[in-house]
């Protein structure tokens, strides 16, 4: 990036701004040295970065570095044979501790690139746990530190006691008479007592120093000089331990230096990310997105550097126009709408948040330039004009394709009329080269040139001429007043000197004004037109996604009610099955009656009755009218429940004959519903296998065949087939009930059976078992 624009652009001050969200040295120079980048890859990880610091930041507030610290120094130091001071260990200890817990919070959250910073912060748990064995929290050594150092630190102790009770002893009675005051002092190391110069010779010791009088010698006796010799090599013995401990520990420190650098790097590069979603929150910023192709959408955008109410502007460039020209009165917010564009753009290539609304777009540009502020220098003889110049040569000269290129007062500084050609001829030449440019003016001719240029387009910043103060909104495709008439005649300049002024206009002038105050006109009403749609679209969008919103949600409630309904039906139907196996077993260990078998089929009608209605046939779950049935469907009775096939169907349609178990049953035809269970698997029709037909319609034969009420031609057909399935399904013994009657049918029944070539034997059934009602037939 041109490094002169940038600081044009003023985004030194947001890196300052970055700088003081940093918490330690380390990272501080990182957020110094953070620069907009031109590789998108580097802007999508910039931003990510951003997105993912702050998105953890608002779920967990705490989440640091902790109290690290810039250990750098102290790393490069050990790593050179060098010793550590105590104050420094602690330095380490504490930003090991901070690592520590920054890796705990890391190391478990499902974003990636803090996922991967957690491998780089490096616990050290032998570092840790021997520093923390060594230095108390002040940075004091430990006696722990060594298995000496407390030993010798007790000798120390024990000297320095036997020293001073002896000098108090010294002070208190001996030598009283010759101290100028009975007390104990220290001069070059050694313990001394004040003693007055008249009286020396009453203190036999070593002269270690005097007062500025000489009235006062200061002098260690020589009774005590053996112990104090004691006390000084105990304190030398202890700080060549101390001396060696931190030899030792330094070493420690080295051995580890390329993890303790990888921390500390990592620990810098989560403070800086932090630094950044910081700076975001607080100018309520949000990621823009990247555009793919040259393009501009800037909603609510505001300067970074404003402060107090500041109004947010929207800015649309490269959509249909890679030029715009930014037309207004003075100190209408002409440049701070460059200052905004630019800006931004450089933040969202360092990889930060802008301070914008959701929905702006901005590319990643090769190079940004801008040309903004007054370039006249005494010193190197240049005026505006020419100050200005210089800058746009070094523009045009690197201009072309992926750039951004700023331009404020394009052209002014010399005479209007050539200054307003040059400023058409240097937008051409940036439109060709693929640049896109916005620029700042207040000649009428280019907002002409705009007008009816391919590519370029007009913008204006408002004025309120009722207050004389800039309302700062830009308004894009319409061209702005300079309003110095207006302006001058609401500051009171006489209307006189106003209308002269007006009249000194030519005819093309006022032409060309009135002109411009026609576009401005249409392309307001264009504009409010555009904006009533947009706002249109808007609603409609919301309308139709709070619709989708509403479907899905229906859906999602549709099919938990369906799933909740299938679960409930597969618990009641498992219920039926296993009362029907329960029933099963036991008419097959014996004949059950009727009152018995009409209350089972009872309790499993209230079981089917329980099925939720999601779950149930469709005959009971949408009661959709009579059913149209016919012969050959399988079909239930819901009074007596049988279920079978439909094997004749009466002429008026009231009744059926439902071929159920074995036998024929004439039954109602409202009393019939879907059958519970599907026909039978027929397998091997297609070889023509008929045993394997009768064995799929056997699998559910009954233990006992109920005839009465039917006629002896169907009664018998029906015993034939009976007899025929029992024997396949395996039956030993079975019931036929036939009922007392006339006798015709028991006789038909028994007569049959005994011919039957599958029935080894006939009997009328016994007491309890249906008397002469029933017969019971022994298949062989």
């Amino acid at each position: 990036m041109d490094p002169r624009s940038v600081t044009l652009l003023e985004f030194p001050l947001v890196r300052d701004r970055l700088a003081g969200h940093t918490s330690f040295p380390p990272s501080r120079r990182l957020a110094d040295a953070l620069v907009p980048e031109a590789d998108p890859v580097l802007v999508a990880r910039g931003l990510d970065e951003t997105d993912q610091a702050r998105a953890l930041l608002e779920e967990r507030p705490g989440v640091g570095i902790g109290s690290a610290h810039d250990i750098g120094p102290w790393i490069e130091r050990a790593a050179r044979g060098g010793r550590l001071d105590p104050a420094h260990f602690l330095e380490i200890a504490e930003t090991i501790e901070g690592a520590t817990r920054l890796h705990a919070a890391l190391v478990e959250d499902r974003r990636p690139l803090l996922k991967g910073l957690s491998r780089e912060l490096h616990a050290l748990p032998a570092v840790r746990s021997t520093l923390a064995r060594s230095f108390d929290p002040v940075g004091e050594l430990l006696d722990t530190a060594s298995p000496r150092l407390g030993s010798l630190r007790a000798a120390v102790r024990i000297a320095y006691d036997r020293l001073r009770r002896r000098l108090d002893t010294l002070v208190g009675s001996e030598i009283a008479g010759a101290l100028q005051e009975p007390i104990v002092t220290l001069r070059n190391g050694r313990y001394v007592v004040p003693v007055r110069a008249d009286a020396k010779a009453r203190v036999k010791g070593i002269v270690h120093d005097a007062s500025g009088s000489g009235q006062t010698l200061f002098i260690e006796p020589l009774v005590v000089v053996e112990l104090g010799n004691a006390w000084r090599e105990a304190q030398l013995a202890e700080h060549e331990e101390v001396g060696r401990i931190l030899d030792e520990l330094s070493a420690l420190v080295a051995a580890h230096a390329g993890p303790l650098r990888e921390t500390l790097a990592a620990l810098a590069r989560f403070d800086l990310w932090a630094a950044k979603a910081q700076l975001a929150a607080d100018m309520d910023g949000v990621r823009a997105e990247t555009a793919d192709r040259p393009e501009v959408i800037l909603l609510s955008a505001r300067h970074p550097g404003l402060t107090g109410r500041v109004v947010p502007i929207d800015i649309r460039l490269g959509d249909g126009f890679t030029a715009l020209v930014v037309t207004g009165p003075n100190t209408g917010g002409k440049t701070v709408t460059l200052r905004t564009l630019g800006l931004l753009s450089l933040m969202h290539q360092a990889g930060l948040h802008v301070p914008a609304a959701a929905g702006s777009r901005l590319p990643v540009f090769r190079d940004v330039f801008a040309d903004i502020g007054d370039e006249q220098s005494i010193a190197q003889s240049l005026s505006t004009f020419s100050g200005h110049l210089r800058s746009i040569i070094r523009i045009v000269a690197a201009a072309g394709p992926g750039t951004l290129v700023l331009l404020d007062e394009l052209g002014a500084g010399t005479d209007p009329t050539e200054g307003s050609a040059l400023a058409q001829a240097l937008l051409d030449h940036f439109i060709r080269a693929g640049s896109l440019v916005a620029a700042t003016t207040h000649y009428a001719e280019l907002k002409a040139y705009a007008h009816t240029t391919p590519g370029a387009s007009n913008a204006a910043v408002e004025f309120d001429l009722e207050t004389l103060s800039p309302t700062y909104r830009l308004t894009i495709g319409l061209p702005g007043g300079s309003q110095a008439f207006a302006i001058a005649e609401r500051l009171g300049l006489p209307e006189a000197i106003v209308g002269d002024a007006r009249s000194r206009l030519s005819d093309n002038q006022r032409a060309f004004e009135a002109t411009l105050a026609q576009i401005r006109e249409s392309e307001g009403a264009t504009a409010d037109a555009l904006e009533r749609a947009r706002a249109a679209e808007a609603k409609a969008a919301d309308l139709l996604r709070s619709a989708d919103e509403e479907r899905r949600r229906a859906r999602r409630e549709r099919d938990e009610a369906v799933h909740r309904a299938r679960d409930e039906a597969d618990r009641i139907v498992d219920e039926v099955r296993a009362q029907v196996a329960a029933l099963r077993r036991t008419l097959e260990r014996g004949h059950v009656g009727t009152p018995a078998l009409d209350e089972a089929m009872a309790g499993l009608e209230g079981q089917l009755d329980r099925l939720p209605a999601a779950a149930r046939p469709a005959h009971e779950a949408v009661p959709a009218g009579p059913r149209a049935w016919r012969v050959g469907e399988r079909a239930r009775s819901r009074s007596g429940g049988w279920e079978g096939r439909i094997a004749a169907l009466d002429r008026d349609g009231s009744r059926v004959t439902l071929e159920a178990g074995g036998m024929r049953v004439s039954v109602t035809i409202d009393d019939l519903v879907e059958a519970l269970t599907p026909e039978p698997a027929l397998a091997g029709v297609r070889s023509g296998n008929v045993d394997a037909i009768r064995l799929g319609r056997a699998r559910t034969v009954p233990s006992s065949l109920d005839l009465r009420g039917a006629r002896v031609e169907e009664a018998l057909e029906a015993l034939d087939r009976y007899l025929e399935d029992g024997s396949l399904a395996g039956l030993d013994r079975v019931t036929v009930i036939h009922g007392l009657g006339t006798g015709a049918l028991r006789d038909a029944v028994r007569s049959a059976a005994a011919a039957h070539p599958l029935v080894k034997a006939v009997r009328a059934g016994e007491r309890g078992e249906g008397g002469d009602g029933a017969t019971i037939v022994s298949l062989g």
